[in-house]
């Protein structure tokens, strides 16, 4: 697909963020899928990342791309990177558009925007939720004061994933720039004609912002009331060891047919979102999650919280609401494995009819060629 009028051709847009390996969850999933909007739009995609100890493992994943890797220097929360913004500003970008924020990589793009004077699109990418700054205030005071607010000043618009995430941004930034466009899901998979046994999958980063302890608490709650007889829990993902520890110790801990089976990607991904019946995500925080459009891109209906800002999938009946505490989730758990064959076929519809909508590549396609293509046109003093 072209942009209207062809302005984009041969425009090379930089794609900045911290990571584009598998440790970078939905953030480097989301940067890798605005690459391939951006060269099905007739532009250059050229990202800049850092490498975060499995980028080089992970290469594959953006083998396809022109890429730029930086080795980082110091504590690896921070991501300083002293050759970073040379090779930003070698690449010859016509604007550049950042992804995610707190770290290095944004001061990167501030310094690029200040030097270039050329279009600067920031993705927040969900880190403005009220959850996340509250936690770490001391480091994001620091960032804000020593160059995130600058960043925001240089940004020629911002780009929100749900509305809910635009009165973040305007609350945090005063932005009144900000475009509302949702992550690209994968294309819509055809269904298995069987129905999927009684298991519950959570594919994602091991972290409490996902809500783990509360899912697992929940499912022994259902389970202790019967409604989860022959019925299975599966936690696949990643995240840091200490994360990773306590969730291990809490299934341990009590009973349930629960299990965690470490991190899943490729074809064992595939297999595992294949066999299951719903996708549960309680989280108390996200952006706009891809475990979510991944799911329903599988005709798999999900058990998420409001936090997810996806009301569009409770609207068209491809969700439920869990809530975040267990008690709700134990409900929601109950509710959805009594559900028969026809219910869930009718759900099933639901999460793939989105995916083939809304949240489908050539409509959020679309929608960045009309931002880019503003962008391609920006004047500064206009």
């Amino acid at each position: 697909m072209k942009p209207a009028g062809g302005n984009l051709s041969g425009k090379r847009i930089g794609l900045l963020t911290a990571s584009v390996s598998s440790l970078g969850g939905g953030v480097a999933e989301a940067v890798l899928s605005q690459a391939q909007i951006i060269r099905d739009l007739g532009a250059v995609p050229v990202i800049f990342a850092l490498n975060d100890g499995k980028t080089d493992e992970d290469a594959h994943r953006f083998a396809g791309f022109e890429t730029h890797i930086q080795d980082r220097q110091g504590p690896a929360f921070f991501g300083y990177a002293q050759d970073l913004t040379a090779e930003m500003m070698r690449a010859g970008c016509d604007m550049m558009h950042l992804h995610g924020i707190w770290m290095y990589p944004s001061r990167a793009g501030a310094i690029w925007a200040r030097r270039t004077g050329k279009p600067y699109l920031i993705s927040l990418h969900g880190m403005l939720d009220p959850w996340i700054t509250a936690r770490g205030r001391w480091k994001k005071a620091l960032a804000r004061a020593g160059y995130e607010r600058d960043g925001w000043q240089r940004a020629a618009t911002f780009h929100a994933l749900t509305a809910d995430e635009a009165q973040d941004i305007a609350r945090e930034t005063g932005a009144a720039d900000i475009s509302i466009i949702p992550n690209a899901g994968p294309p819509a998979q055809p269904i298995s004609g069987k129905f999927p046994p009684a298991e519950v999958i959570f594919i994602g980063r091991i972290h409490p912002k996902k809500n783990l302890a509360a899912l697992v608490e929940g499912w022994r709650l259902a389970a202790s009331g019967g409604a989860l007889e022959g019925a299975r829990l599966t936690i696949a993902g990643w995240g840091e060891q200490a994360h990773v520890a306590e969730l291990e110790s809490l299934i341990a801990a009590g009973p349930g047919d629960i299990r965690f089976i470490g991190p899943v990607h490729g074809a064992q991904k595939q297999e595992l979102l294949a066999r299951a019946r719903f996708m549960a995500l309680p989280s108390h925080s996200e952006g706009l999650p891809v475990a979510i459009l991944e799911a329903w891109a599988t005709g798999h209906p999900t058990l998420m919280s409001r936090a997810c800002h996806l009301p569009q999938g409770f609207e068209a009946g491809a969700a439920l609401d869990c809530g975040t505490v267990a008690d709700s989730i134990a409900q929601c758990i109950s509710a959805a494995m009594v559900l028969d064959e026809n219910a869930w076929r009718a759900m099933s519809g639901a999460a793939q009819g989105l995916a083939r909508g809304p949240f489908s590549a050539s409509a959020v396609a679309q929608q960045w060629a009309a931002v880019y293509g503003r962008l391609a046109n920006w004047n500064p003093t206009a």
